[in-house]
């Protein structure tokens, strides 16, 4: 077995999820998710099907985004995993109805961060093992940056 990571390639400001599901339904259920919980979302996503063609099935809005979708997918190749390029909206916006569509077995990741997916492959295929997402720590809060944190969220209108 082969362990390798491929770099997700994306405009630094462009959110997405990464994902595993089990069923070709996927495609169709991830794009109704997407529109039916963020109006004015533009979004495309992929999905490496994992057995029958063995194709990348696809949808979505937005051309730049499904064309990321498609071009990120293929180069990740792991069976049954999925991938969703967004702008208009964050992955808050729509994690939950992703995580609820019945064919969702896994989330790896929802950021806009730089992110390297870890790879294994061998003679049957290739799996995702996990993700490398952005940068490790440099240490811990302290008052200053938990007051910062608390006023941003409010400013955003995440929390009260």
């Amino acid at each position: 077995m082969d362990i390798k990571t491929v770099k997700i390639d994306k405009p630094a400001d462009i959110n997405f999820i990464l994902g595993q599901s089990h069923f070709i339904k996927t495609v169709e259920d991830l794009h109704e998710a997407a529109v039916s919980s963020a109006p004015g979302i533009k979004f495309g996503i992929a999905f490496c099907e994992a057995s029958g063609d063995c194709l990348v099935r696809w949808s979505g809005n937005d051309d730049e985004m499904t064309e990321l979708a498609k071009r990120n997918a293929s180069a990740i190749g792991a069976g049954h995993s999925f991938i969703i390029f967004m702008k208009d909206a964050f992955p808050i916006n729509i994690l939950c109805a992703v995580r609820n569509v019945p064919e969702v077995c896994t989330i790896f990741c929802a950021t806009s961060n730089p992110v390297e997916v870890v790879i294994a492959e061998n003679d049957q295929g290739r799996g995702i093992m996990g993700v490398i997402d952005g940068e490790k720590p440099n240490g811990v809060e302290d008052d200053e940056g938990k007051a910062w944190r608390h006023d941003i969220l409010r400013k955003f209108g995440y929390k009260l």
